[in-house]
């Protein structure tokens, strides 16, 4: 018989303390080794206890979490899932955790004691893969880098629509990808993130500091635009319309998709219906099967699919599924993606030389 997953909770909240051991005794292949009341007991019971995996809160008194967690990644890498407030305090320091190496984070609901067990299936399903996992990707970890942000500029039409789908390990596949592509790149990029609302706006602006394309949280209506990626906000999902005056990204409440809102097959089937052939799609790291079905369905439309490698995957789910059903023509590295895009989505000349670094879309809602 598999041994169980051994888990440290870290967390200075009585309450917490109390409530994630009580959720994780419901699946019998997690064991709580033990708890931890602030970052350096956390590390000392590292030391004693020799968990697999670790949670971890990040707003804690002495030895904050990122102190801690700086601490994890240099001494052990283990994997750690952040438990974060759902607050926009909350999504700045969990999205700083996922940069320095955290595997992936649950949102504590706003009623902590009522709705804690709300996430249970969540977290239970992220310690798993956590321990499943290759650990941290430590040489993708991205780099932070300024472009400059000039001024307005016209929104040019693009060569092809890109559509990524991805999950855990994703923030810091996509700020790297997107740090590889030059402010000219002649693709429109849409983008489904497995991510709350009220964490996708925050990670839309920090892709947008350090990356030469444009970068924002999507809104209805805004326009399909070469050089730009539009991130799927948190509990919408995503489609994309062909309309006489330009082609725009549409969001909708409809129900959740493979337990998902948003989920990336919504987005990439809508692709396929309506761009076919001028589409390409990319499933990258993540739990799960969401997308697969949609990557075939761009396929079959006549478009170009591509899967993020094994090798390169923080957890190979996702790309996997596709990859076994037949749906992907190309499997690539991480570090190989951008390559590979700007390869089939061509380098638009008319753009300028990149010294413009930023294109077209900083007004309005377009």
């Amino acid at each position: 018989m598999k041994k169980p997953v051994k888990v440290l909770v870290v967390d200075d909240s009585a309450l917490m303390r109390k409530l994630i051991p009580k959720i994780l005794e419901h699946d019998d292949s997690i064991e709580v080794v033990g708890t931890a009341i602030d970052g350096n007991f956390g590390l000392k019971k590292i030391e004693d206890l020799a968990p697999q995996v670790v949670t971890l809160d990040l707003e804690m008194p002495g030895l904050n979490g990122i102190d801690t967690l700086k601490e994890i990644m240099r001494r052990w890498r283990l994997p750690v899932i952040v438990v974060s407030s759902h607050s926009t305090a909350g999504a700045a320091i969990t999205l700083k955790a996922l940069a320095l190496g955290a595997f992936d984070f649950v949102a504590k609901p706003r009623d902590v004691s009522a709705r804690m067990p709300e996430i249970a299936n969540e977290l239970i399903r992220k310690i798993h893969a956590a321990a499943e996992s290759a650990g941290v990707q430590a040489q993708f970890l991205p780099v932070e880098t300024r472009s400059p942000q000039l001024g307005k500029l016209r929104p040019v039409a693009p060569t092809h629509i890109v559509a990524i789908g991805v999950s855990t390990g994703g923030p810091n596949a996509l700020q790297y990808l997107f740090s590889q592509l030059p402010a000219e790149f002649s693709g429109s990029i849409l983008v489904v993130q497995h991510m709350p609302e009220g964490f996708t706006e925050l990670f839309a602006k920090r892709l947008d500091r350090s990356c030469p394309i444009r970068v924002k949280e999507a809104q209805s209506g805004d326009l399909l635009v070469a050089g730009r990626a539009l991130v799927c906000p948190g509990n919408r999902h995503m489609k994309v319309r062909k309309l006489p005056l330009g082609n725009v990204a549409v969001l909708t409440e409809d129900p959740p998709v493979n337990g998902h809102r948003p989920s990336v097959d919504v987005l990439f089937r809508s692709v396929a219906e309506e761009f076919g052939s001028q589409a390409m799609a990319v499933l990258m790291t993540g739990m799960g099967e969401d997308g697969a079905a949609g990557l075939g369905q761009i396929r079959a439309a006549g478009g170009f699919t591509v899967a993020q490698s094994q090798a390169t995957c923080v957890v190979f789910g996702m790309p996997k599924v596709a990859i076994e059903r037949g749906y992907v023509m190309r499997i690539a590295d991480l570090q190989d993606l951008p390559g590979v895009l700007q390869a089939h989505c061509g380098y638009d000349h008319s753009r300028g030389d990149g010294t413009e670094a930023k294109r077209a879309t900083t007004g309005g809602s377009n």
